[in-house]
């Protein structure tokens, strides 16, 4: 160690406030509220998955204390509720054009498909959730008048939009769990399934099982957007007839 002539070590000599390093000012922290802790609830979901959800993932993914969610969100049903509102959010039911309405209805549903579709085990939450904002229940009522502008009966008009949601949820779920069953078993295995099946019901006496025999490559069809489209077709054929002169609701 060098020391100056008076015995004082370089060590002990004060350095001079401008030539000291600068502190990096710490980063501004962004306040927590409940739009951030539900981006961050879909993070989890997205990577976790339903099952393993919890609050204390939430907080770790935020990087507080759970303690800190409750603040904000009552518990863990609430935050699901939460994200399932969220999926109304800037969504708008478009003004009903009568001539149109069976387009309308689809393209509602492909859009409901799509954002289900968006986040892992979503549509299990929304199957989860009855929705009792007012924001979810002006957009239901918007559809139930919508649907009885169109002529349908008031009892079909009432059930119809709880038919096509749980339509599009299940159709989600159904395709969610084929998606993660090829992640573990791949595409290719699927492939070998199916046609074991084809080979099995095609190989059955027609004499016993005529329609199985005849019908199994339609049941069997892994084109999910085409098995979407047909069960929408289905629907609206099905409400169509209701809407013929003297038609409504069976006993």
């Amino acid at each position: 160690m060098f020391t100056t002539m008076t015995g004082v070590s370089e060590q002990d000599v004060p350095v001079p406030p401008w030539e000291r390093p600068r502190k990096r000012p710490a980063p501004a922290r962004v306040p927590l509220n409940r739009e951030r802790i539900v981006d961050a609830a879909y993070e989890v979901l997205d990577r976790e998955g339903l099952d393993r959800f919890s609050m204390r993932m939430v907080a770790a993914e935020l990087g507080v204390a759970v303690s800190a969610l409750y603040v904000h969100v009552a518990n863990k049903d609430e935050l699901l509720e939460l994200m399932y509102q969220r999926l109304f959010e800037q969504v708008e039911l478009p003004e009903l054009d009568p001539p149109r309405w069976r387009e309308q209805l689809k393209e509602y549903a492909r859009a409901s498909r799509a954002r289900l579709s968006a986040h892992r085990d979503l549509a299990r939450i929304s199957m989860m959730h009855v929705p009792f904002s007012g924001d979810v229940l002006g957009f239901i009522d918007k559809g139930l008048g919508a649907f009885r502008a169109i002529g349908l009966p008031d009892e079909v008009a009432a059930f119809v939009g709880d038919l096509v949601s749980s339509y599009v949820e299940n159709s989600v779920l159904e395709e969610s769990l084929w998606k993660e069953r090829n992640k573990i078993e791949s595409r290719d295995a699927w492939r070998v399934q199916r046609q074991q099946f084809l080979d099995y019901f095609e190989s059955l006496p027609a004499d016993r099982f005529p329609n199985l025999v005849e019908l199994s490559h339609f049941m069997l069809n892994e084109d999910e957007n085409h098995r979407f489209e047909l069960g929408l077709e289905i629907i609206v054929r099905g409400l169509s007839s209701y809407l013929s002169e003297g038609a409504g609701p069976t006993d």
